[in-house]
This record gives structure tokens, C-alpha cells and sequence, in this order.
């Protein structure tokens, strides 16, 4: 920039140095006084060019001549005494001198700011890709977040405990020659509190907390995800000790390796690299920890789980019926709550509800009973959050037709018989044909307790239940008018057979109990390969096929037999819309399963 505005001047200077004659007395006048200068004869030499009339007098001594300038527009007086005094003038053509600078420096201007465009540019590149690489996470000084605020999950509350006594008190452990884990891996299912869990330690602890989720860290350019990684390590140690949480992990951390993954040098995988290296390289990361969450572990690349790195790893599970009830109390400490509310009977409407769902469940019961103008939540909202929580809202606005509505009252029927005669089968707590979601009808079925583990009964139990929607219309309007509604029935009660025969090992037809599963192929795009013969997967269909029909011809039987009932139930649902535990059982009698 300097260097060009140094050639300006010089040019500018060196202009006016040719335009103006080195030892020349120049003396400005009048156009009158240039005349008279003429006729008297102290001009012997005259220059015309354009407006600009220059002459020249005679030389005296050894002194300079005396140059006569001045301006004028009509030259005719002039030039008539010129030719009385016989002095000889001359005409010059436009000089291209003052044009070609001034484009000159139109040119040298334009370079300049240029110049100056391409440096502010360059500026702003320099900062944006500052910007591109630099970290995602979001930096928390402090998390108002502890140990309190965290319940149903008590075993892994007490597993991340010590850490906060690492992260307060580290020496007390490094002079017994203990050293600081590196990382914590938690591992659960959506919404059961590994966020929470996380914040509570940093809040505990009382330091800095980095939260990010690993997508944040990959971009379609290769090097970027890697230059985060780095960058928020480089920002954890100027404020170590400190916790660095990333959510869902398995979007950077899967197994390398393999055509499949799209090869060795993907964005990915080198932000996987410098995690790797980041976590447990040469350069010592004291006093950081790094806690990660997934649901997805089985994903994650061995080298990521090895001792060194995420040294432990915590299960995060869904609550049990005391933690449901723990977590409804928490949610509950900012409502207005009746005090007639049994919390252990709303946690036994909540089975298998994550944490998650069980804060929606009381902001629903909160505002459902705002809606109804009450001065405190009662059971019956919580109860009627649940309903919206877990099936959706009612849609009592749909218009439907009294033959489908006909239609959708005996399939849900179906189910509620269905499942209130067969053995293992979860309790019937509620049938509606007032739509919910994309549901036009629902048969609301729960366990009455927590179930860990399934047996084999239970399972076809659930495939019994499912099939009573088809095989009611089926008994009722005849096999030429069965429905569509049915078709998200079968899709589960497939998955069912199919898991049992392929996947928990219940066909003893097939041999010892073993998994028949698939495996991935090796290449981009190609479908994964069994890894059973065909012999095997034609018994597999079999048996799978052997283990459908021996379900559907009990519910086949059951519904034939119990017809009368199944009108009856019919009949007073297309009646009410909506049945209840107590309204079924004075149609259908006392539970009483009679199916094996």
C-alpha cells in the first residue's frame, strides 16, 4: 500500500516537472496587456494552445528570457497584430498529456482501493475460517444443578459421586498415586437424565462446564471437526479442572474401518483421531474430564472404551416405579399440588415412562388443570396427562363415519377381549374410538408392573393381543371385509415372532438357542448379507409362520366363543366412545384369562 502511494506522488510530481521549463521567468497577464506586449515588440515568439497563449521575448545578457502567459478564448486581435508585426505564432494540437494522467490516475486509484478491498477481505476470511474451526461447545462458569435435582437413577448417582471429590480435592487421591479418570461414558435410553446427570456433577463440583453435542464437531470439509476438537481442549485447559460433556457421541465415535464407513480419511473419522489423541496422547490433559452420552454403545469404536480414555462406563436406565415416583415429586416442587395426590399410584400409570416424560407429564397435568379453572393438580389430571403423553391428543373435532366408526369399535374390541383372556397378557386399563394422533382408536394396555424381562408367555401374549383388532373384524363383518387398521398390528406382532425365533433363541425346533442375524457386506450402498444358509432361513420362516398361526387360531377361537361379548362391548363403546377399567369389566366379568 505504502509503495503504491509513493509511485502517486512521484508520478504527480513528475508531471508538473515536465510541464513547467527549468530557468524560465514566467509572468502571468491580462489577454489586453499580452497584445500591447506584442505590438511594442517584447514579444517575439508566440505559442497557441487551445485557451492557453504562451510568448516568448528576446533574450538580454546572459538573464533568462521572460515568458508572457495568458488565457483567452478569441485570439482574432491577436493574430491580426501578429501579422502587422510579421511575428510568427504557432498552433499546437491538444496536448494528450493531461488525459492520459488523469486516466493514469484514475487507474492508480482504482488500484488502491482495491488494494484496500482485497486486504479487508482477506481480513475477513482470516476471521471467518477463525470461526468455522473454533469450537461449538458452550462454556457454563456455573451450573446451578446437583445431586438434588437428579432421582431415579441412584446407583449411577452414587458411580459419578467421587468424581466430584476428584474435582475438589484431587491430591488427596494423588498422594495415594491415584490418578483423575479420564472419561465417563453414559449409557441409556432418550430422556432418562444423562444431561442431567452430567450438569449435577459440574454443579456439585463447582466448575466449568463445556457442553456440546458431537454433530456440532463434523463438517462436510475434512480437517474442520478435528480443528474443534483441539480447539476445545485448548480452551478446557486454561480453565482445568473443568467437565466437557458431548452428547450422543456415536455421531463422531463409531467403529472405523470398512468400505461401508466411506474409508480411512473421512471428515469422521479424523475428528475421531484427534479425540483419541486429545483424550490420551503426550500432552497430559490434567484436570479435565470428559463425559460423553449414547444410547447407541455397541457403535462406538473400541479404541474410544478402552481404559485410558472413557475409563468408566455408567447405566443410565429407565426408572423404576420408587424412581418414577421420586421424579414426579421433583417435577411437582413448583405446582400447586392437591393434597389428596397419591404420587405411588400416578408412577403406576407411568410404566416405562423416561424421565423425560414424566416432567411432560405434570407440566400437561399443570396445564390441563389451569384449563378446567382448578386451584390445585389432582389425580385425575396427572392420569389424563399420561393419556396425552403416551397416546396423543384427542382429535374430538374429527368427523368419521358411522361405518368406520363401526368398524374401529369391534377391532379395538377385539384387542380389549383379546388381551382381558389371555394369559400374561398386560392389563386393559382403557378402550376409545375418540381418535388420538393419527389413531382413530385406542386399547390402552399396561403392565401392573415394571417388566425387566420377558418371558416366552408374555411375548405371545403381546402377539395374541394384537392380533384380536383383525380377527374381530374378521368374526364380525367376515374375511372379504377386513380393513387396513390392522396394519401397524402386524407389523409389530411380526417383529415379535421374528425376534423370538431369530433373536432370544425360543424355536428349540431350530437347535440350541443361538442368534440368526446379518451382517454388513463391506461395500458402499450394498445390503447386508445373512449369515445363515438358506436351508436355515426357510425353517426360520417356518417356525416363525408355525408360531403366528398357533396365536391367531386361539384369538380365533376366543372371539368365536365369546361373541356375545364382543357385541356387547361393542355396542357400549359406540355408546360412550370411551371405556374404562371398571366400565369393561362389569360387561366382560371378572379378568379371567383363559388362554394358555
Amino acid at each position: 500500500m505504502i509503495k503504491v502511494l509513493l509511485v502517486l506522488i512521484a508520478l504527480i510530481f513528475l508531471t508538473f516537472l515536465i510541464a513547467t521549463p527549468q530557468g524560465t521567468d514566467i509572468k502571468n497577464v491580462s489577454a489586453s496587456e499580452f497584445i500591447s506586449s506584442v505590438e511594442r515588440g517584447d514579444i517575439k515568439d508566440v505559442t497557441i494552445d487551445g485557451d492557453h497563449i504562451t510568448g516568448t521575448g528576446p533574450s538580454v545578457g546572459t538573464a533568462a528570457p521572460t515568458e508572457y502567459v495568458t488565457y483567452s478564448s478569441d485570439k482574432s486581435e491577436l493574430i491580426r497584430v501578429m501579422h502587422e508585426k510579421h511575428i510568427v505564432y504557432r498552433e499546437k494540437q491538444p496536448s494528450s498529456l493531461g488525459p492520459v494522467f488523469w486516466v493514469m490516475l484514475g487507474l492508480l486509484g482504482l488500484l488502491v482501493i482495491g488494494s484496500m478491498l482485497m486486504k479487508k477481505a482477506s481480513g475477513a476470511n482470516r476471521s471467518m475460517v477463525k470461526r468455522t474451526i473454533s469450537n461449538k461447545a458452550t462454556l457454563h462458569h456455573t451450573v446451578n444443578v446437583s445431586f438434588k435435582d437428579v432421582a431415579g437413577i441412584d446407583e449411577a448417582v452414587e458411580e459419578v459421586r467421587d468424581l466430584v471429590t476428584f474435582l475438589k480435592e484431587p491430591k488427596r487421591f494423588q498422594t495415594l498415586g491415584g490418578r483423575m479418570p479420564k472419561g465417563i461414558l453414559l449409557v441409556g435410553p432418550p430422556g432418562n437424565g444423562k444431561t442431567l446427570l452430567a450438569r449435577a456433577v459440574a454443579g456439585e463440583a463447582g466448575v466449568p462446564f463445556f457442553s456440546a453435542d458431537a454433530s456440532s464437531f463434523v463438517e462436510m470439509f475434512v480437517g474442520v471437526g478435528a480443528a474443534r476438537v483441539r480447539d476445545l481442549f485448548e480452551d478446557a485447559k486454561k480453565r482445568a479442572p473443568c467437565i466437557i460433556f458431548i452428547d450422543e457421541l456415536d455421531a463422531i465415535g463409531k467403529k472405523r474401518g470398512g468400505l461401508s464407513n466411506g474409508g480411512g480419511d473421512s471428515e469422521r473419522e479424523q475428528t475421531l483421531n484427534q479425540l483419541l489423541i486429545a483424550m490420551d496422547g503426550f500432552s497430559a490433559n490434567e484436570g479435565i474430564i470428559l463425559m460423553a452420552a449414547t444410547n447407541r454403545p455397541e457403535t462406538l469404536d473400541s479404541a474410544l472404551t478402552r481404559s485410558g480414555r472413557l475409563d468408566r462406563q455408567v447405566v443410565v436406565p429407565r426408572p423404576d416405579l420408587r424412581g418414577r415416583e421420586k421424579i414426579l415429586k421433583i417435577h411437582s416442587r413448583d405446582k400447586v399440588i392437591a393434597p389428596d395426590v397419591d404420587f405411588v399410584i400416578a408412577a403406576r400409570r407411568t410404566t416405562g415412562m423416561s424421565g423425560a416424560d414424566l416432567e411432560s407429564v405434570m407440566n400437561e397435568a399443570a396445564l390441563h388443570a389451569g384449563k378446567l379453572n382448578k386451584p390445585a393438580i389432582e389425580l385425575a389430571d396427572i392420569e389424563h396427562a399420561c393419556k396425552k403423553v403416551q397416546l396423543g391428543v384427542e382429535r374430538k373435532s374429527a368427523v368419521i363415519p358411522e361405518t368406520t366408526k363401526k368398524v374401529v369399535s369391534v377391532h379395538e374390541c377385539g384387542h380389549t377381549l383379546a388381551g382381558w383372556f389371555t394369559v400374561e397378557a398386560d392389563q386393559i386399563r382403557e378402550v376409545t374410538i375418540v381418535p388420538r394422533g393419527q389413531a382413530l382408536g385406542l386399547t390402552w394396555s399396561m403392565p401392573d408392573e415394571d417388566q425387566v424381562l420377558l418371558s416366552k408367555k408374555q411375548l405371545l401374549a403381546k402377539i395374541q393381543l394384537l392380533y384380536g383388532g383383525r380377527i374381530a373384524e374378521q368374526v364380525v363383518f367376515g374375511p372379504e371385509f377386513i380393513t387396513t387398521g390392522a396394519s401397524n398390528d402386524l407389523e409389530r406382532l411380526s417383529k415379535i415372532a421374528k425376534g423370538m425365533v431369530k433373536t432370544y433363541g425360543m424355536c428349540p425346533e431350530l437347535g440350541p438357542p443361538q442368534v440368526f442375524g446379518d451382517t454388513e457386506s463391506g461395500f458402499v450402498f450394498q445390503e447386508s448379507r445373512k449369515d445363515y444358509s438358506d436351508k436355515t432361513e426357510a425353517l426360520i420362516d417356518d417356525q416363525v409362520n408355525k408360531l403366528l398361526k398357533g396365536c391367531y387360531d386361539q384369538v380365533l377361537q376366543l372371539l368365536t366363543e365369546k361373541r356375545d361379548l364382543l357385541d356387547k362391548l361393542t355396542a357400549a363403546l359406540l355408546d360412550k366412545e370411551s371405556l374404562g377399567q371398571a366400565e369393561i369389566e362389569a360387561i366382560l366379568g371378572p379378568r379371567n384369562p383363559i388362554l394358555a
